[in-house]
């Protein structure tokens, strides 16, 4: 069974969320920067191997990176997800992990990447928004999208419902996009496209508002 890593920054809701998915995968370790973040406190209720490594006590991102490498690679993992984890890493870090990190980010890529994407969105008036698994390159939130959920931008919307609503289908894609990883149903090629042995699913358009 393949081993996972995860990464993240703070609450944990997508790592309970792949807690309770019944993946068919390990999650060996969960990994944080920062000592406070809240998924750490879940991963030890479940028994899982919980590390802090600390950004703000190395001297440089390329420090950080290389302890950070050393720590996921005790572990041995076949995947490392990316679940809220708020450090921009370096090419190297990266490179030595491509086609084997995934991350969840808050917006239809490529449209909003980096911070503040459903405040944003607002802003730009835009009337479908969403979220994206992708795997992850050295181009921030540029890397080929395995999955993605959209949702329709309400009148009334603040930048907390909006998000609400978009965590609500993180929780749902990102499961599934780890499922298809680690079945071998989707995966990178030599030239860095996704590959799929899926089958497609016949689609439908989606209008917000709608039409009529």
């Amino acid at each position: 069974m393949k081993k996972l890593v995860i990464l993240l920054s703070g609450r944990g809701s997508n790592l309970q969320v792949l807690l309770n998915a019944k993946l068919p995968c390990n999650i060996v370790a969960v990994i944080s920067n920062r000592a406070d973040a809240q998924g750490l406190e879940i991963a030890k209720s479940r028994g899982i191997t919980s590390v802090v490594v600390p950004h703000l006590n190395y001297a440089d991102r390329t420090a950080f990176d290389i302890a950070l490498a050393e720590e996921i690679d005790r572990h041995a993992p076949d995947l490392i997800v990316m679940t809220g984890f708020m450090r921009i890493l370096t090419a190297g870090f990266v490179e030595r992990y491509s086609g084997k990190m995934i991350n969840i980010h808050p917006s239809l890529l490529p449209a909003y990447t980096g911070i503040n994407t459903h405040a944003r969105a607002l802003q730009d008036g835009v009337k479908i928004h969403g979220c994206s698994v992708h795997f992850v390159t050295p181009t921030l939130d540029a890397g080929p999208i395995i999955i993605q959920a959209a949702v329709p931008v309400l009148y009334n919307d603040t930048a907390d419902t909006l998000a609400e609503r978009v965590l609500h289908e993180e929780h749902r894609i990102l499961p599934q996009a780890i499922r298809w990883i680690c079945r071998e149903q989707v995966w990178l090629n030599r030239t860095g496209k996704i590959v799929t042995n899926r089958l497609e699913q016949p689609g439908a358009p989606l209008f917000s508002p709608g039409l009529g």
